[in-house]
């Protein structure tokens, strides 16, 4: 029997919105478990809780996928200026190793080539000071190209000046995830607020000295992706996926990242389950939900479970990811690759919302669609996104003050409500009618050579 699609989607956008259980996963992602750092006791109690959540929604094949996290943690971080001792407040980037080191500072500004040529006979054995943003009017530079050059000029270590107001600072990385193998810093790194960083450079250009220091550790633990599945009624072989991390930085809630597209996975799972048993429609292909560990760890998660299915099974015929949905209404889908763009306007199209499909001008490395795009995979995640446009009191992420409160309910349940629809329809296009995917592993390993040190556009 055809699908009436006016009465599901009605039925769809309803439940969305008066069924929602938003709160609830809410409150107990990021207030009764909180931090949840891939590998920790807050991890496991978070992936439990989404499991039992796809169980009891009815889904089916319904797993806890172990593999080895290459972890991280760190005992202490703490520096302070060697002349007055006053100390500095500051975080370690993501993964830094431990280090000590007592030298002057430089202000290096935004560390462009034309500053750091007028430095270049300072700069050995100095700590850099260095701006977090690019600078106006200059062709950017990633961090992690500009904190290697650093390194190649004899930096021996950085401080990073933090873009954001009030004494905030915020995890950061210091490796290229676009090829993060291996995940290595240039030099040792850290983090400080934007006022911070002001006192630190009147402190350089007065000579003055700092003593830097981080003790962490590196160590093998276990951490777990959560897999569940709602089965095809036509071509059960095939599926779609939808994934979000459920972990984040160290001591944050997460609310916006990633509560937030973890719950939209777990509320569009339930909402088409329930579908199916309300109304009796069912996706034509199978449509797989996935939560990732370690998106804040070189995206390892992602990496483990395309290492784990890909090839074993065949791909999906489109991964869509889910990452900060705080920070904006959403307004379409953003591809890696253009051949199914045809495809997804027009299904957006029939759905009659206004929403756009858009293609990446440059491979996007910053989340868990990206090992996907690196296997040849159509991935894809939804804009709005994180970067571009935001909120303007939604500019959290990670940080502790991104809590629960930095959600907008409201918006998480058109998300739902859009993608249910969306994935609907898609898994209903026949085998035939669905374009080829013309990638290979070879032909977007060469592109993403190509896009070495480029800063990729976010709108």
């Amino acid at each position: 029997m055809p699908i009436d699609w006016h009465e599901v989607e009605r039925w769809i956008m309803g439940e969305a919105w008066i069924g929602s259980n938003i709160e609830a996963h809410l409150s107990t992602l990021c207030d009764e478990i909180g931090p949840r750092w891939a590998s920790s006791s807050g991890e496991w109690q978070a992936v439990n809780y989404i499991r039992d959540q796809f169980t009891g929604a009815g889904l089916v094949d319904v797993v806890l996928e172990e593999y080895p996290l290459q972890s991280w943690r760190y005992d202490a971080a703490a520096a302070h200026i060697v002349e007055d001792g006053q100390e500095i407040h500051l975080l370690p980037f993501n993964r830094c190793p431990s280090f000590s080191v007592t030298a002057p500072l430089v202000d290096v500004g935004y560390g462009t080539p034309h500053e750091l040529d007028d430095l270049a006979a300072r700069l050995p054995g100095k700590i850099a000071v260095v701006a977090l943003g690019y600078e106006p009017f200059t062709p950017p530079s990633p961090l992690s190209a500009r904190l290697a050059v650093l390194a190649q000029k004899g930096a021996a270590a950085a401080v990073v000046v933090d873009r954001k107001d009030g004494g905030r600072v915020e995890y950061h990385s210091a490796g290229d995830w676009s090829i993060p193998e291996p995940d290595s810093h240039p030099l040792p790194t850290v983090a400080v607020s934007r006022e911070v960083g002001a006192q630190l450079r009147k402190r350089a250009r007065q000579g003055q000295s700092l003593h830097l220091r981080v003790d962490a550790e590196f160590f093998t633990a276990p951490a777990h992706n959560v897999v569940a599945e709602l089965p095809g009624i036509h071509w059960s072989q095939e599926h779609i996926l939808v994934g979000a991390h459920h972990d984040t930085v160290i001591g944050t809630p997460g609310g916006n990242d990633n509560a937030s597209g973890t719950i939209v996975v777990l509320e569009t799972a339930r909402l088409l389950a329930r579908l199916q048993q309300t109304l009796g429609v069912s996706p034509g292909r199978s449509l797989r939900f996935v939560t990732f560990s370690a998106e804040e760890q070189t995206l390892q998660g992602a990496y483990a479970y395309v290492s784990r299915h890909h090839g074993p099974e065949p791909a999906p015929r489109l991964a869509i990811n889910l990452d900060e949905l705080s920070t904006g209404p959403i307004k379409g889908l953003v591809l890696a690759f253009p051949h199914l763009r045809p495809l997804v306007q027009r299904t957006f199209d029939a759905m009659g919302d206004g929403l756009k499909c858009h293609v990446m001008a440059q491979l996007d490395y910053s989340s868990d669609h990206y090992p996907f795009i690196r296997a040849g995979i159509d991935a894809a995640f939804l804009w709005r996104w994180r970067f571009s446009g935001r909120h303007a009191d939604s500019d959290f992420h990670h940080e502790p003050g991104d809590t629960a409160d930095k959600v907008r309910p409201r918006e998480l349940k058109e998300y739902i409500g859009q993608l249910a629809r969306l994935l609907l329809r898609l898994s209903h296009v026949a085998p035939t009618d669905w374009p080829t995917n013309p990638l290979t592993v070879e032909s977007v390993s060469a592109r993403l050579q190509d896009e070495r040190g480029q800063v990729v556009r976010v709108n």
